[in-house]
């Protein structure tokens, strides 16, 4: 019997395709495994909205700062010293940030797989 809420409620704005690469990710997990699985990836995961504002950001002068949160430390420093690629960049960005969101997060899911497997 599950003893524990849905850990797929705590986040905000998942898609179907993130939440079958979970299920898919955690399917030979033991419970605990899987409690420690969802704590590390809640607290790595990000929201693409709020990567969406910080995108829009560049438009303002501040390009490449959603680089930078989602760790392409050497893109956001190619953004911020170039304005974004000129804005072409940030525009790119700015139509795929889903995508870039969603490949952050399953980047998470991988790392957090392995530290969830290791924890038991």
């Amino acid at each position: 019997m599950n003893t524990y809420p849905d850990p797929y409620m705590g986040f905000s704005d998942m898609t179907a395709e993130e939440m079958g690469f979970l299920q898919q990710a955690t399917a030979e997990l033991s419970e605990s495994q899987k409690k420690y699985f969802y704590t590390v990836y809640g607290s790595k995961r990000k929201n693409s909205q709020e990567i969406m504002i910080f995108t829009l950001l560049g438009f303002g002068g501040l390009a490449g700062i959603h680089r930078f949160v989602l760790g392409q430390i050497g893109m956001g420093i190619l953004y911020f010293f170039t304005g974004g690629l000129c804005l072409v960049g940030t525009i790119v960005d700015l139509v795929k940030y889903k995508a870039l969101t969603l490949e952050y997060n399953k980047n998470m899911a991988y790392e957090s797989h392995r530290m969830a497997v290791m924890s038991n």
